[in-house]
């Protein structure tokens, strides 16, 4: 399999929809064949600081992410070696004890907001796919999720949304779209879907002959 990997990186804003195109074309398939990197369990790990601090952290800024560890884990299923994937805690804000171990496959797709904005990532995607969602369909999406299995309050969803995430979604997010081979409109796109999970059939095929 080695130098045969194809990666795909999948982007958007907060609510966009990015990841259940992401999960939905991976569960398509077998994990043999298809595998999914989240980009949100490379948040870098806070547990050393004090928990109301942790509370106060921008965690839209693309400092926020271990970026290098994606790229070198990326690189790494890439020429066919396995890797530790990091799993993060949304609630605490900091990385669990526990890692997952990934095995290489003929498709790997890369998912997060900030994917398309770190060039290192960018240069050894095969193919990137933004996922193009309004900003008020977005924060509805943010906040029924944030509330409902983040623990997070409606208060704190609102201030969060206003100081960082739509700031940082102006500044960097939205200005990744460029990048874009691909923009899937509104999200859940099923002409959109079908066409991606019969491409990445085509490449899974053409791998196993």
């Amino acid at each position: 399999m080695k130098n045969n990997v194809f990666v795909i990186g999948i982007a958007g804003g907060t609510g966009s929809g990015k990841t259940t195109v992401a999960r939905e074309i991976a569960s398509a398939f077998n994990t043999k064949d298809v595998i999914l990197l989240e980009f949100d369990h490379y948040y870098r790990d806070l547990s050393m600081l004090d928990e109301q601090i942790r509370k106060t952290m921008n965690f839209d800024h693309p400092d926020s992410l271990e970026s290098e560890l994606l790229v070198k884990h990326v690189a790494m299923l890439k020429s066919g070696k396995e890797v530790s994937r990091p799993c993060y805690e949304f609630v605490t804000h900091s990385r669990t004890q526990e890692t997952v171990l990934i095995q290489p496959a003929p498709v790997l797709i890369v998912e997060g907001i900030l994917t398309f904005v770190y060039p290192d990532l960018r240069n050894i995607l095969d193919m990137k796919i933004y996922v193009d969602t309004e900003a008020d369909i977005r924060f509805i999406r943010r906040l029924e999720r944030d509330v409902k299995e983040r623990g997070r309050s409606l208060e704190n969803v609102i201030k969060q949304y206003l100081t960082t995430v739509r700031p940082m979604h102006q500044e960097f997010v939205e200005p990744s779209k460029r990048f874009a081979d691909i923009i899937i409109p509104e999200g859940r796109n099923d002409v959109a879907l079908h066409t991606l999970i019969t491409m990445v059939n085509q490449r899974v095929s053409a791998t196993s002959v």
